[in-house]
């Protein structure tokens, strides 16, 4: 064998819509972080942020001949086939060995992509892919019937979305827990510290969704306000996505009842770097997801909440799905149970009446965080996986 020949790189392509939605970062480390060994390609239809989002090796669908543009979309919009034509010809040019989906929906319109280019095929589900279609829609139990077994790997973000997988009928031994990652070593750590004297700063960050539990964490904090003075900022806001502009109706309500109003920052939609800017002015991250009534749920943890337990915030959310493997409550955080708003004012309470324990609980969280949640080691633990898949 000639010692200076080029090492072959495993090429897999990751497959999703856009690329990259600004609430999406989880899946931006998820590829910038993988290993040299792996050369990631990224197909989509269209992308966005790229400012922000940027990698090397983006073929976006929108980008290439309008023939082909329309023809795949009309052959989808008739059902003549789910997948992208354009995926397979990538694949095939690119001669990718992989392709990942991400989201189970995704997952089950490529699985024809993966057998025409024959190329192994891995989905990663997130959360409303896993709880909320199959609920709403229950064609797609049916569906992930079909995609479960032609599928080679099934990943998801811990347990509790690995045991909803294996319910709506995947093989146990095609599920593996493949945790998000954040970068830590690029997350300042501060340990936040709280003169009673001033204004108890709380953050809340997420889109306007049934299922981040805003209403719940405005009723705590409405209450609560007699307590210590309070101020509030929220980031984020409503989206395109059904039922959205509704939760925005009832967050506003919650904090006209309240009279919130005057103590709360709505700053809408903001870059990453500036969710990080506005955690390290504040003392306590309030996220308490729920069930939906529609069935949708965070699946795994919010990575909202990895980074603000990364950053060295005193973190208070619930025990929905997989949040307790990131937030182990009574060390790095506290848990209330969903809904419950009794919980929430007396994890507040407890709050301020120990804030000298805030130092203990942050650092241990950060450990957590490290050994468990880094970015550059799940992106290891992922190419690890790719490499057995394609061994067998």
């Amino acid at each position: 064998m000639n010692r200076h020949a080029k090492k072959y790189k495993l090429r897999v392509i990751h497959s999703f819509p856009v690329w990259l939605p600004q609430t999406q970062t989880w899946m931006y480390n998820q590829v910038r972080y993988l290993p040299d060994d792996i050369e990631a390609h990224i197909v989509c239809e269209r992308t966005a942020n790229l400012d922000q989002f940027g990698l090397p090796h983006i073929h976006s669908l929108d980008q290439a001949p309008r023939w082909r543009y329309h023809w795949d979309m009309r052959l989808r919009m008739h059902g003549v086939r789910q997948y992208l034509g354009y995926l397979v010809s990538q694949s095939r040019r690119l001669r990718a060995g992989i392709i990942h989906s991400h989201f189970g929906d995704i997952g089950w319109a490529d699985m024809g992509a993966a057998r025409r280019a024959g190329v192994k095929h891995v989905v990663t589900f997130y959360g409303q892919d896993v709880n909320f279609l199959p609920t709403v829609h229950p064609e797609w139990k049916t569906r992930y019937q079909d995609l479960f077994s032609h599928v080679d790997r099934v990943l998801c973000e811990g347990p509790h979305m690995a045991k909803c997988i294996a319910d709506l009928g995947c093989p146990p031994y095609k599920i593996l827990v493949q945790r998000l990652g954040v970068r830590v070593d690029q997350i300042p750590f501060k340990i936040r510290q709280w003169d009673p004297s001033e204004p108890l700063r709380v953050l809340i960050a997420s889109t306007f969704r049934e299922k981040k539990g805003i209403p719940y964490a405005l009723e705590a904090l409405g209450r609560f306000q007699g307590e210590v003075p309070l101020e509030v900022t929220i980031i984020g806001d409503a989206s395109d996505a059904p039922g959205s502009m509704n939760e925005k109706k009832k967050i506003l309500a919650v904090m006209e009842k309240y009279g919130l109003m005057q103590k709360t920052r709505m700053l809408g939609y903001r870059p990453h770097s500036v969710f990080f800017e506005e955690a390290l002015e504040h003392h306590i991250f309030l996220s308490p997801s729920i069930t939906a009534t529609d069935g949708d749920t965070e699946g795994g943890a919010p990575v909202s909440i990895i980074e603000m337990a990364a950053s060295g915030m005193p973190i208070i959310s619930t025990t929905h799905c997989d949040i307790p493997g990131v937030i182990r409550h009574g060390e790095t955080g506290l848990l209330a149970p969903e809904r419950d708003v009794e919980s929430l004012i007396s994890h507040l309470t407890w709050s301020v009446g120990h804030w000298d324990r805030w130092s203990e609980m942050v650092k241990m969280g950060r450990t957590h965080i490290e050994r468990n949640f880094n970015a550059v080691t799940q992106g290891t633990l992922l190419m690890k996986i790719y490499q057995e898949l394609m061994e067998k």
